[in-house]
């Protein structure tokens, strides 16, 4: 928890200045509201009896009153202010630093956790630690400042009765330390499920659609009011915990204000001090009270906060992807030549999946690559894109390790169209134009006929300037394939990558999809992961991979006539099973 702390005090230290305000303005705060009390007691004794009243005397101090309540209130009312500049321009730091680290790291860790669970971190965790350091600011240095400035004044009516009210102090202390260190662990385990919950709606609304046409609607509930019950369970007992520090303190601070009521009677009586005297004690003993009270709350939310904040932090300080090298080169003009050279990989330490993977690429070359589902063919993709770094071995373009060039102008240099359609919000021309923004109309309307998407596109109500909605949801699967393909087209990198590129397309534009391929596929160097054998017929090479080896590779009609896997593989989409 402490390391928490310092990271957060790392971030408030790029505002100190405001800090230094709120510090000031919090001193002047205590010391006129502590003041109040002494002018009420000053205008108490100036009572002496009926008829005995110095009216000109109150006066005056009323006068004063009025003008420490107004002044309190306006650095109130700036400290405030700089509180809320604090916070939010820290909250602000954190989120950018966590959504750029998110940017940052390795696919491995993507693949790792959940995405509504990460959503969950930088979002809703994040407004969690906003609400307690917004608190914190507000009533912390207040209540502290409050405490020792209670201690002074009475110290100058009363020695023995401040004595009697320390002694008593550290009950409350204790108290409060106590439940804050039960506290944590509660609101920890809450802020974990939380994420847990958040990345199950995410997952059931975005797969509804399968939700519904499985009739898992029932399942889906019951797991959703099992995470929801543990959600429950650990927010009561967090909230359980905190909500004991408010009366357990507020007890140790009732009997300190009945100390001070009873000893300073006592010596009221005895004409120890003055009734004026006594007010102003009893008022400092409440207000000395209170801040115990307004702490032991803070350090309640403080306790959610920092849990949430921890977690956070876990993301900023994971280890991003590796640098490019400091003498990293630019890969330009590539001639698409690729190799690779017994190269090994495998996702976990425990599981062997590419290993002594040997390959070369002329320029130009169409490469199938076709497989049982998880032979590796999807692998050898991220591999060739850098999305991960092989074990050992390497992977060559141009002759030049891609490890010594940078992934920017190594992924530029690729043009990529998955089976997984990816779409942003914004309009058909903004996702058409990602990877050439500064694309002319002719271009981008010349790009959309050669994948056949124009036809379609002139048929949405405003054309090239349609807005679709997150990841394309007002559109059909394939026409959100179309635009990925026309995204391609637009760019004609000199190397291409087509990963189950036409699966969600019908057959008849397939055919000229295919037609469109071949031509943007001559003189450029093409890898082809397919399921339907049949569009892979054109290939120059076509690998046969299984269990992370290369087991057979020729053309297609070597591969047939050899009878081996891929014939069998082939002729299998033809059997009456």
């Amino acid at each position: 928890m402490s390391k928490t702390v310092i990271k957060i005090l790392k971030y408030i230290r790029r505002y100190w200045w405001y800090l230094g305000i709120s510090i000031v303005l919090a001193a002047a705060i205590v010391a006129m509201t502590l003041y109040l009390p002494l002018l009420t007691g000053d205008a108490l004794d100036l009572i002496l009896a009926k008829g005995m009243v110095d009216f000109a005397g109150i006066i005056v101090i009323v006068k004063k009153m009025g003008i420490l309540i107004l002044l309190t209130a306006a650095a109130q009312w700036i400290m405030n202010a700089c509180n809320n500049k604090i916070t939010y321009n820290v909250i602000k730091d954190v989120r950018k630093e966590a959504f750029q680290k998110l940017e940052r790291l390795p696919l491995k860790y993507l693949d790792a956790h959940a995405y509504g669970e990460i959503v969950s971190r930088i979002i809703t965790d994040v407004d969690q630690f906003a609400d307690g350091l917004l608190m914190g600011f507000t009533q912390f240095f207040s209540g502290v400042l409050t405490i020792f400035g209670t201690l002074l004044f009475m110290l100058t009516i009363s020695g023995s009765i401040t004595i009697a009210v320390v002694v008593l102090t550290p009950i409350s202390l204790f108290v409060a330390a106590f439940i804050a260190k039960k506290t944590f662990s509660m609101f920890k385990l809450q802020s974990e499920t939380r994420g847990e919950q958040t990345s199950f709606i995410e997952e059931m609304v975005g797969n509804q659609k399968v939700v519904q046409a499985f009739s898992r609607e029932e399942k889906s509930l019951e797991k959703f009011d099992e995470i929801n019950g543990r959600l429950q369970k650990c927010s009561l007992n967090a909230i359980f915990y905190s909500s004991i520090t408010n009366p357990a303190t507020r007890f140790v601070n009732s009997l300190v204000y009945a100390t001070v009521a009873v000893v300073g009677a006592i010596m009221a009586i005895s004409g120890g001090i003055s009734v004026g005297n006594l007010s102003a004690l009893l008022s400092y003993a409440n207000q000395y009270t209170k801040p115990f009270n307004e702490i032991s709350g803070v350090v309640t939310e403080l306790q959610n906060a920092l849990a949430c904040a921890r977690r956070v932090f876990e993301i900023i300080e994971e280890e991003p992807e590796i640098s490019d090298a400091s003498d990293a080169v630019e890969l330009k003009d590539t001639d698409g030549e690729v190799s690779l050279n017994q190269v090994y990989f495998s996702y976990t330490p425990e599981q062997n999946l590419i290993e002594n993977f040997n390959l070369t690429v002329k320029p130009g070359q169409r490469i199938a690559i076709v497989g049982p589902t998880g032979c590796g063919k999807t692998t050898l993709i991220n591999l060739l894109m850098r999305f991960y770094d092989v074990n050992s071995g390497e992977i060559r373009v141009s002759d030049t390790d891609i490890r010594k060039m940078t992934r920017k102008s190594l992924r530029s240099n690729y043009g990529m169209v998955l089976q997984e359609t990816w779409l942003r919000s914004g309009t058909i021309r903004d996702n058409i134009t990602m990877g050439k923004p500064d694309a002319t109309d002719e271009e981008v309307i010349a790009a959309a006929k050669a994948s056949h998407a124009h036809s379609f596109i002139k048929r949405l109500p405003n054309g090239y300037d349609t807005i679709v909605t997150e990841d394309g949801g007002n559109l059909s699967q394939g026409q959100k394939q179309l635009l990925c393909i026309t995204r391609v087209m637009l760019c004609l990198p000199p190397m291409l990558i087509l990963d189950e590129a036409t699966s969600s397309i019908d057959t008849r534009t397939e055919i000229k999809i295919q037609e469109a391929f071949a031509h943007m596929m001559k003189g450029r160097t093409s890898f082809i992961v397919a399921h339907r054998l049949s569009t892979i017929r054109e290939a120059d090479v076509i690998l046969v991979m299984k269990n992370g080896n290369i087991i057979e590779q020729g053309s297609h009609e070597e591969l047939l006539a050899a009878n081996g896997f891929y014939a069998e593989l082939y002729n299998s989409q033809f059997s009456v099973v």
